[in-house]
């Protein structure tokens, strides 16, 4: 029977077993500690102190190369003169990061600026990034083109007229795509779907013709396909093969307008993953192969050759690599209605795991430093900070003799914890590591109060003062 206070939880089972879906793959208990890519949670624990984010490189590797391959082949086999792959940065951009994505033919996307900067200074080809963004920001815009990013998408009419100003200040043609809106909404949470009417991504497909116009009047631009994204967390094809035939559409219908057919369309990303073992998204493999299959069948419908496709995959691809380790702090019995609730607080938060908070985001969470035969309980993991919105895995069943000093590993968090960490309560920010084969090391270092003081003016300003009064 479900539990009354979380019915969405599946039954106790074993609270010590890892769900395969769910943890990275070969994820194991030795001695009763919980080992990723070779590496036990504790040991690392030990050296780095807790919290920390640890990702599988082998694992992240894996995944990129099997999304790549999937799609290349099932495209292939229906016409299509090639697949692009774009790793979303977004979900997580470390300099290590891009470089394993380029090591497995990959090539990235930026949103901001400092994605950018980051993609450039890790040696990424800029003429192999893709630049997104509602509000890139003429500074940012002028960086793009200047440094010969590949292909910026357009995502209104005030950023049709920029990009254009950039490329022709530095005498270049930019290849651009126009960010589309097609009105499908993904099963997803509301704030995660980004491709419905009311919201601030692309283009409405009834305004594209005019701006792809006014596009192809610009000589400093070059349009070369259409973009869209349905939103994020999506389990099945069935989401993105309506948007395609819609997209399509569009796509021929633009082209006809040329007289010729536009080269590519990007068809976005927001491959689902399992965050508890109640998850169970389409393998890829059935996604690309059925995906490609309806594209194809609307470009036989509409007398059109088969384009060539890109996606942009992130936390598919480094998600289910990730694990957050934290210590368990206090243990705390609170009675509500409907039975007890046992909150087991630990020394991160909604600073390293904004996702909760933000969409109601449901984790998996296991005992990294020891195995229980003790009864499994409903917990609720909490964070360190002030709010009381600040949870880290909403149910889980744990042992029941859980207690202050245990090391928690919660799974599936490669992908935008990093990303979304802040520094609330005047948190440092916890290390993100690697593991491969054994082998720890550190990809982004742990924050010290000493660089959060580091940034108050005030506190400099003081410093100043007293050596002034001290001479």
């Amino acid at each position: 029977m479900p539990h009354p206070l979380a019915p969405q939880l599946p039954d106790a089972g074993d609270p010590n077993a890892l769900a395969a879906q769910v943890w990275p793959e070969g994820a194991a208990r030795i001695d009763g500690a919980l080992v990723v890519g070779g590496a036990s949670l504790p040991a690392i624990a030990a050296e780095h102190g807790t919290p920390f984010l640890l990702v599988d490189e082998t694992v992240v590797r894996g995944r990129a190369r099997r999304i790549r391959e999937s799609f290349e082949a099932a495209f292939a086999a229906h016409g299509a003169p090639g697949v692009d792959v774009y790793y979303a940065g977004k979900a997580l951009l470390t300099a290590e990061v891009v470089r394993w994505m380029r090591e497995e033919e990959l090539r990235i996307d930026v949103c901001t600026g400092g994605e950018l900067a980051l993609a450039l200074a890790a040696g990424a080809p800029a003429e192999q990034l893709g630049f997104h963004g509602n509000n890139k920001g003429e500074p940012a815009i002028e960086r793009g083109v200047a440094a010969g990013v590949g292909t910026f998408v357009l995502d209104s009419a005030i950023e049709v007229e920029r990009v254009a100003e950039a490329a022709a200040l530095a005498g270049r043609v930019q290849r651009v795509r126009l960010r589309i809106s097609v009105g499908v909404h993904a099963s997803t949470h509301e704030f995660l779907a980004t491709s419905h009417e009311d919201q601030k991504f692309g283009i409405a497909i009834e305004d594209a013709p005019a701006l792809a116009a006014r596009i192809r009047e610009l000589p400093s631009l070059e349009l070369v396909g259409l973009h869209t994204h349905i939103g994020s967390q999506i389990f099945d094809h069935e989401g993105f093969a309506e948007s395609a035939r819609r997209m399509l559409a569009l796509h021929a219908e633009l082209g006809e307008a040329a007289g010729a057919p536009l080269p590519e369309l990007n068809l976005g990303g927001g491959f689902g993953i399992a965050y508890t073992a109640a998850d169970s998204p389409e393998p890829i493999e059935a996604i690309a192969d059925r995906l490609a299959a309806s594209v194809r069948a609307r470009c036989d419908e509409l007398g059109i050759p088969v384009p060539r496709i890109a996606i942009e995959p992130g936390r598919w691809i480094v998600g289910p690599a990730g694990v957050t380790a934290y210590e368990v702090g206090t243990v705390k019995p609170v009675r509500v209605e409907g039975g007890e609730r046992r909150y087991v607080s630990v020394d991160g938060g909604m600073s390293d795991n904004a996702r909760p908070a933000l969409y109601g985001a449901h984790y998996s969470a296991r005992l990294a430093n020891r195995t229980s035969d003790a009864e499994a309980v409903l917990v609720r993991v909490a964070g360190h900070h002030c709010e009381s919105g600040d949870i880290v895995v909403d149910a889980e069943w744990l042992p029941a003799d859980v207690a202050p000093g245990d090391l928690l590993a919660v799974a599936a968090t490669g992908a935008y914890c990093h990303s979304l960490a802040s520094n609330y309560n005047l948190t440092p920010r916890p290390p993100v590591l690697a593991v491969r084969d054994g082998a720890v090391r550190t990809l982004v270092r742990r924050e010290t109060i000493d660089d959060l003081l580091a940034r108050d003016a005030g506190l400099a300003a003081g410093a100043q003062r007293a050596r002034e009064d001290q001479a």
